[in-house]
């Protein structure tokens, strides 16, 4: 999976802004490419008219930065 294949084994953290879980990653190979599937992922699946709420994380919206 693209996702598990990028992400996995990174160091970072996670925090709470408003309804939104944030995932934090640091020192990122391929940065750019994560940036553009990843972050902002809320507005981006609102633009699709796609619900960015996750039913089983309470609501809240999952977004991602890559620093």
């Amino acid at each position: 999976h693209l996702a598990k294949s990028l992400l996995a084994g990174l160091a970072g953290d996670v925090r709470v802004s408003g309804k939104t879980i944030v995932v934090i990653y640091y020192n990122t190979p391929n940065v750019e490419r994560l940036r553009e599937h990843y972050e902002h992922l809320p507005e981006r699946l609102s633009a699709e008219h796609v619900d960015p709420h996750i039913p089983w994380l309470y609501g809240y919206k999952l977004d991602f930065r890559f620093r």
